[in-house]
């Protein structure tokens, strides 16, 4: 045993040897000073490429308290606990963490034990058998360890370990983007949900006026001051507008719908009561006006391409190992008796111990393949990485330019919208001085609640372009580490 114990020592040195293969870079990715679209921005000419290690592992702050909404907040802390995609992502995360303690099992030995008590008798009349040899028959009492273990002369097993350890990262990596993405999901459709509140509130104030509008029509006509064609279109008009509310509780329904599925409830079980969204810039939250792009590095899916780039790379190391001899070391000891009562007796013992040299000498190609495949799949994470990387600078730069121009947009919409209400109550007055017909007056009526849902909307995009902008930049504004696995 004293002999199976120096070899695995010499074996536990030589962990320390060499290892062939690359050793991993992250390689550059396109990057400028600053975003284009940001906000007091100057652009700087040229391009150049910059290293990064990303900084995406942990739970992304509460981001959406930005916002101020005391029922989109109790709606997201439901979501980590509660939603589906996110409990399969932590579900693939504690498997990925598993298998990296399975590999770095490979580091120690392997040691089994296998008793066996047994009997036999040998037939004296079977051919080619010496008659006179046989006996009454034997018994086997053994209880035999056997150790097995490779040792990583190549670094293939530290290779292994690596690459388990990389894929955990990634997986963890998986789990922070879902989480974020679903965060986003909901606040994007809770900000839907509530926009169209608006339009309902909208429509359904428009109902009352179009329904006043219409009794004045009627009443007019019956006293001989408007023709039929006025009251045909006051109702025209007012039925259009309740053919409007309807149409909205579909698409209300729709997102409610959505909502209850994001935080793990069924549709049936969740209801969300009507609260028209706040169409003050106060409710707008103040993104920060200094977005270096280094901030890219904390988005979840760079972090994920990233470290699946790093195990791609352990990948043709353990291809590149395949071209060396492997070196095991076998070890067989314990206690072989004929009987229970010798069985464990020192004469008894028996040990066996020795390494093995192991060299594939013709595969046709088969080593050389499976490295190429592994330097072109290494190839593959290096342009995915940059493209999605690519990607991330597109997205916050469109959502910078939304936020921009749909600030400008929303004061010009805030200006034609009053220009349509004071339009609509100048001609509601000449209408009602005998003035005008009433087909001006349907016609501002149809264009103040065009104007008007325009409000509304664009108020909602500028809060999905927010929504979409922090998750652009990773979600919250702190960095942190991936875990060490």
């Amino acid at each position: 045993m004293r002999v199976v114990a120096l070899l695995v020592a010499a074996g536990t040195l030589l962990l320390e040897g060499c290892m062939v293969g690359p050793r991993y870079a992250n390689p550059g990715t396109p990057v400028t000073p600053t975003f284009k679209e940001q906000p007091h921005a100057v652009p700087t000419p040229g391009s150049g490429w910059t290293y990064g290690t990303p900084e995406d592992a942990a739970i992304k702050g509460n981001w959406w308290t930005l916002y101020g909404d005391p029922q989109l907040d109790a709606l997201e802390v439901q979501i980590d606990t509660a939603n589906q995609t996110i409990i399969a992502a932590e579900a693939n995360f504690r498997a990925a963490r598993a298998q990296v303690s399975y590999n770095r099992a490979s580091y120690a030995p392997t040691i089994s034990v296998g008793p066996l008590v047994g009997a036999e008798r040998v037939s004296a009349n079977q051919p080619y058998f010496a008659s006179q040899t046989a006996n009454g028959g034997e018994g086997d009492f053994d209880l035999p360890f056997d150790l097995s273990y490779e040792i990583d002369l190549w670094g293939r097993i530290r290779r292994m370990v690596a690459t388990a350890r990389e894929q955990g990262q990634a997986a963890d990596a998986d789990l922070e983007n879902a989480r974020l993405s679903i965060h986003a999901e909901l606040a994007m459709d809770y900000f839907d949900l509530r926009s169209t509140d608006a339009q309902l509130k909208l429509v359904n104030d428009t109902t009352g006026a179009y329904k006043e509008a219409y009794d004045l029509t009627n009443t007019r006509f019956e006293g001989g001051a408007a023709p039929l064609s006025d009251v045909a279109q006051a109702r025209t008009q007012l039925d259009a507008a309740r053919v409007l509310a309807t149409d909205l509780g579909i698409e209300r329904t729709a997102d409610e719908h959505a909502i209850a599925v994001l935080i793990g409830r069924p549709p049936a079980a969740f209801t969300l009561p009507p609260d028209p969204i706040n169409l003050q810039p106060p409710s707008m939250p103040e993104i920060p006006g200094v977005l270096p792009s280094q901030l890219l590095e904390r988005r979840p899916d760079i972090a994920g391409v990233e470290r699946r780039m790093a195990a791609a790379n352990e990948q043709i190391g353990i291809a590149r190992a395949a071209f060396y001899p492997t070196l095991s070391l076998s070890a067989q000891a314990g206690f072989l008796g004929t009987s229970a009562l010798n069985w464990f007796t020192w004469p008894s013992r028996f040990w066996a111990v020795g390494p093995t040299f192991s060299q594939t000498l013709f595969d046709a190609g088969r080593r050389r393949a499976t490295l190429n495949t592994a330097t072109a799949d290494y190839d593959q994470t290096i342009a995915n990485y940059r493209e999605t990387t690519l990607t991330a600078f597109q997205q916050v730069e469109d959502n910078l330019a939304a936020l921009r121009i749909l600030e400008t947009e929303a004061e010009q919409q805030h200006a034609t919208t009053a220009s349509a209400e004071q339009s609509l109550d100048l001609f509601n007055i000449r209408y009602a001085g005998g003035v005008d017909t009433f087909l001006q007056v349907v016609t501002y009526q149809t264009a103040a609640l065009n104007n008007e849902r325009n409000d509304i909307d664009i108020m909602r995009r500028r809060l999905d372009a927010s929504v979409l902008l922090v998750k652009a930049l990773g979600g919250g504004w702190n960095s942190s580490q991936l875990p060490k696995l």
